[in-house]
């Protein structure tokens, strides 16, 4: 169990230095699908950041108790990232910074936050009993 836990633990760091490698690369060299080439791209801004929040979220809660305080650092943690990621691709050739990048990027993150803190935070979704019953398992073999 404590494998998972640091495995879990790890995952927000190693998912946020994959969005690094990824946004650092030209355009043109992430995805090669010509028809869907923007679409997929665009779409990415609404769940790159919203999946960095919930390995946030997931890595609080396999090492104690997810409170509303500490869904809010998740949540801004996830949004500032997408900022300083917008920022980083300013200076890789053939990419931009984006205001309504960085929107998408924070949209994603609220959307999900919206989802977490109504199941999890006010108990009134079945994700919240299975964030709950995650959030268990790790700290009944503490």
């Amino acid at each position: 169990m404590k494998l998972l836990r640091w495995l879990i633990t790890c995952a927000p760091f190693a998912y946020g230095g994959l969005i690094w490698y990824l946004s650092g690369r030209p355009s043109d060299a992430v995805i090669q699908f010509q028809f869907a080439d923007s679409m997929i791209k665009e779409s990415l801004h609404l769940v790159e950041f919203a999946i960095l929040y919930f390995l946030i979220v997931l890595a609080f809660l396999a090492n104690g108790q997810l409170t509303k305080k500490e869904n809010l650092i998740a949540a801004v943690i996830a949004i500032v990232y997408g900022l300083i990621d917008e920022v980083h691709q300013s200076f890789v050739p053939y990419r931009s910074a984006t205001i309504i990048d960085f929107v998408k990027d924070t949209v994603g993150v609220l959307i999900v936050y919206t989802i977490i803190n109504q199941g999890y935070i006010l108990k009134k979704n079945s994700i919240g009993k299975w964030l709950e019953t995650f959030q268990r398992s790790f700290t009944k073999n503490v």
